[in-house]
């Protein structure tokens, strides 16, 4: 009998965290022998390994604790890598070499695999004066793309990379350009941006006041605080960028808020951490723990989950003592307050086993007394082992209970920090779990609705064919092995579900969750401007840390569909399969087209780039292309190049794709700047070329956007990319924004890392 609930769960396992020899063989011959080496890893550190070996083990079997996948994947292994996940970076100084010593750092800590954020707000606007040098300065935004560029490389280097999160305060001189940075298709492409929101400017939002956008204390602008807000929200609505983090009330509320100030989170938002902090992250699993599921006995095991909830406490702290960091400042920091964050997945897919709908008042109560549950069982694990092992270093008794989460705290474990200390300075958090929760079984992710009851994926065989295989949801197919087909009503998705519900489910948790976290609030296409407003609005008066939203439009791309037929969800979308193309289209005796000149800084020819067109139904559109040059290092790739996108466009539809991959090319020996912008490759610079050709005939609409038809219209072309884009690591189609980062469902493959 195999351990794991689905193929998917097994082909993730087998792929991600199976240790395995350089060649590829086998050292974890079963999952079991995987929880085996985790298990004694974390346990070594104790007195009694033997005794914890056993216990780590109990709570890893049968996927009921998910350590992160750094840890899962690394730890027992002998090799030189960190068990956290994400990091932020120290504060970037305002000089040119204390800039760069933090681009060197970022560096380093990206090649050992871990997302970064960072606080922008400390380099001064663009235009500002640089003493003694009689110059202006650049911005934070020009910094920002030699990080972009610093994270394409490492990853041109065969290294895991993470994803970087840049944050700016509402109040920078720089912010309206920060806002609008990644409306160009090719710009910080490696970046996640989220604006620091003030109380202040909430206030000034409200009362359509005035607001000042100032630097070390000079004013350089005055705005209308609401007009910037809508920027804010416009830009978020078209393009789903930039977040918002209510950076305040993450400052009021932290248990360390007489030790540090935080200005920014990792990529994915559920650790906001000061510089050098790292995060080190691992789950719940609760649909697990649910007793006689979709009866009217249902419950969830609340002493198991207490259990569980210390053992899991233990476990990470042991995971800060047992990890390599790539700086020496992040182990400091990390060794000084033991900051852990443990969350939950599969808590839609407990819900649902108890009859509970997603975002019902019902549900939020549910989702609420379970969060304070485990915060109140991972606190007195905490206390206790400080009174065992010593608190963290930092610890200050009456300041950390003056705190604004230790107020609310129950009053019993109140008394139990005041007596032994603790152990952790902060322990709860809700993470991305898009990977674990697959190799879980496809429990539903973190706090997140079941986003698909079933899909089906494409998986390559050895042979080369690929076969079809559903890819159902966890509790969908408990409920299918019991009662068959037709889901109650219980069952809901993510596009069926009101924004506020999620803001409601977001609300709840975050009460008793003392970091924060991660989630995405799916709106529908159509909602309007003033509503989607309204979302953020209310997830700032519930008392959220932060907001993510995402829209499908033309901008941002469509999201997988679910594919079960009952009444609670959609019917079936097949966009999300691979469209496999038809017979090319047939080649007039003549067409016409235009010849364009590429000279690209540094080569010694210049390249010509012929596109010719077809017209159907009164409209051109690419239908071939000829690249050539003097240049003969250029010749094969020219050549290869050439018949690859002719084919393409011969087969028709939408093939504007092939502009977004080749402007996406970069090379590691480095760009170029033409006309002004930074062109990463010669490919990316003839993606440009094809994309203005594109644009001159009416093909499409503008830079980085669509076809100029409403493609929403009639059927899907033959050939045209299915929404929701194609996964770099498999190359299925259908990544889905979830908890704040494209996931693939296939291959469980992130942009987070």
């Amino acid at each position: 009998m195999t351990r794991f609930a689905a193929p998917i769960a097994e082909q993730i396992w087998d792929m991600k965290y199976r240790l395995k020899q350089a060649d590829g063989t086998p050292i974890d011959l079963s999952v079991e022998d995987s929880w085996r080496r985790v298990a004694r890893d974390l346990a070594r550190v104790e007195q009694d390994p033997a005794l914890w070996e056993d216990r780590f083990y109990a709570a890893l079997e049968d996927f009921r604790f998910l350590p992160a996948g750094r840890i899962l994947a690394g730890a027992g292994t002998g090799r030189e890598v960190t068990l956290f996940n994400c990091f932020v970076m120290g504060t970037i100084p305002d000089s040119m070499e204390g800039i760069f010593q933090a681009l060197k750092e970022a560096a380093l800590t990206m090649q050992q695999g871990g997302g970064i954020g960072y606080d922008f707000s400390t380099i001064r606007p663009r235009g500002a004066a640089v003493h003694g040098v009689a110059a202006d300065a650049s911005g934070p935004l020009s910094f920002m793309d030699v990080w972009d560029a610093m994270c394409r490389t490492i990853m041109s280097a065969g290294s895991r990379r993470g994803a970087m999160m840049a944050t700016m305060r509402c109040d920078h001189p720089d912010i309206e350009a920060f806002i609008e940075a990644k409306q160009d298709s090719a710009r910080l492409r490696m970046f996640n941006l989220s604006v620091l929101v003030t109380d202040a400017f909430m206030q000034a939002v409200g009362e359509d006041a005035p607001w000042d956008l100032q630097f070390d204390g000079k004013v350089y602008h005055t705005i209308a605080a609401r007009d910037l807000w809508n920027r804010i929200m416009r830009a978020t609505y078209d393009y789903a960028e930039p977040g918002v983090i209510f950076i305040d009330r993450i400052n009021q509320l932290n248990n360390l808020g007489y030790a540090e100030t935080i200005a920014a989170t990792n990529p994915c938002g559920e650790q906001p951490l000061p510089p050098y902090g790292a995060c080190l992250l691992g789950s719940i699993n609760l649909a697990r723990l649910v007793e006689a599921p979709f009866t009217p006995e249902a419950r969830l095991d609340l002493r198991a989950l207490d259990e569980l909830t210390r053992t899991a406490v233990r476990m990470m702290d042991n995971v800060v003592d047992a990890s390599r960091f790539p700086l020496p400042q992040q182990a400091a920091e990390a060794q000084a307050k033991r900051r852990i964050g443990l969350g939950v997945t599969g808590l839609a897919d407990a819900l649902v086993m108890l009859g509970l709908r997603y975002g019902a008042p019902g549900a939020v109560a549910q989702t609420r007394e379970w969060m304070h549950a485990i915060a109140r069982a991972a606190y007195l694990a905490s206390a206790e082992l400080a009174r065992e092992k010593g608190p963290f270093p930092l610890f200050q008794a009456e300041a950390f209970l003056a705190s604004g989460f230790m107020q609310q705290m129950d009053e019993d474990v109140r008394d139990a920090i005041a007596a032994h200390g603790i152990r952790n300075a902060l322990l709860t958090s809700i993470a991305p779990t898009g990977t674990i929760s697959l190799y879980a079984g496809n429990v539903s992710s973190g706090i997140e609705p079941v986003f698909a009851h079933a899909y089906t994926r494409k998986v390559l065989q050895k042979d080369g064919s690929r076969s079809e295989e559903e890819v159902v949801d966890y509790a969908v197919a408990l409920w299918r092995e019991a009662h068959g087909d037709g889901l109650p009503t219980a069952f809901v998705d993510a596009q069926g579900l009101a924004p506020m519900d999620h803001v409601a489910m977001q609300a709840a948790a975050q009460e008793w969750v003392d970091s924060s976290i991660s989630k995405t609030i799916n709106c529908p296409a159509d909602i309007g401007f003033q509503a989607f407003k309204d979302v953020y609005l209310a997830a700032w008066q519930l008392g959220c840390k932060g907001c993510t939203t995402y829209r499908p439009n033309d901008v941002t791309g469509s999201v997988l569909a679910v594919s079960e037929g009952s009444e609670a969800a959609p019917q079936p979308d097949r966009g999300a399969d691979v469209v496999y193309l038809t017979e090319p289209l047939d080649r007039p005796a003549a067409l016409e087209g235009a010849t364009y000149k590429l000279k690209f800084p540094g080569s010694e020819h210049a390249i010509y780039i012929t596109i010719n067109d077809i017209v159907q139904a009164g409209h051109r559109r690419p239908f071939e292309v000829f690249i050539n040059s003097k240049n003969m290092e250029h010749f094969a790739w020219t050549v290869a190049l050439t018949r690859m996108i002719s084919a393409v466009f011969r087969r028709g539809g939408d093939v504007s794709f092939v502009v977004e991959e080749l402007k996406a090319v970069f090379d590691p020996r480095g760009g170029a700047w033409i006309e002004g912008r930074y062109v990463p490759s010669i490919l990316a610079a003839i993606g440009g070329v094809i994309e203005r050709h594109m644009i001159a005939i009416g093909f499409i609409e503008a830079e980085g956007k669509g076809l100029k038809s409403d493609p929403k219209a009639g059927a899907r072309a033959v050939g045209e990319r299915p929404g929701g884009p194609a996964c770099p690591a498999c190359g299925q189609y259908g990544m889905r924004m979830i908890e704040g980062c494209m996931t693939c469902p296939n291959c469980g493959h992130s942009e987070c890392g």
